[in-house]
């Protein structure tokens, strides 16, 4: 079976599996005040995500929904690297794992889905490593409920203008919700 003739669910999952396999480098340095260097990433990542997503959704019609997967993916990848620096501000690069990475892109997605990994321990939100399978499972379910998304978008291609806006400030404004369980994550774990 190619990859072309897979289910959208299976290309989601391959795709999120394969952004988190490794922790991507940060260039950015422990911070005194690292949530203002955050609210800065936070804000040039979200820039970034909106103008890639829009620019990618201006094709009309079928054509555009062989953009949907790479915009998505994109985005994600732009997400990723924020966290990564958003860690390295606050200290936590060194400790940043898959697991934190899944838990940022895609807590405001469905925290449901994040129970086996995220507990609360008081005031606190401790993830857990987790098995490759369990990191599939997660993926395959998180694959299926972005299919959906996907879907929705691809409509948006039909009117080209106004889906483009609303696919970037859509981008702009999840990207900011990355970056706010980030910042939420590691400041937990530094008491900052």
């Amino acid at each position: 079976m190619t990859k072309r003739s897979r289910p959208l669910r299976a290309q989601m999952a391959d795709a999120i599996l394969e952004l988190v396999v490794q922790v991507p480098a940060s260039a950015e340095l422990p911070q005194a005040h690292p949530a203002e260097r955050a609210h800065a990433i936070a804000r040039t990542t979200a820039r970034k995500a909106s103008l890639l997503a829009g620019s990618l959704s201006l094709p009309p019609g079928w054509l555009g929904w062989v953009t949907v997967l790479p915009e998505m993916v994109g985005v994600w990848k732009l997400q990723t690297q924020m966290v990564s620096d958003i860690a390295a501000i606050y200290g936590q690069h060194t400790t940043l794992t898959r697991e934190h990475l899944l838990y940022c892109l895609f807590k405001q997605l469905s925290a449901q889905l994040f129970r086996d990994i995220a507990v609360r321990m008081g005031e606190r939100v401790v993830v857990r490593p987790t098995t490759v399978k369990v990191l599939q499972t997660l993926a395959q379910k998180l694959g299926g409920m972005l299919a959906v998304a996907a879907l929705r978008k691809g409509a948006s291609r039909f009117v080209p203008l106004l889906g483009a806006v609303s696919v970037g400030a859509y981008a702009y404004y999840d990207t900011l919700q990355v970056a706010h369980n980030a910042v939420a994550l590691f400041e937990d774990k530094t008491g900052a």
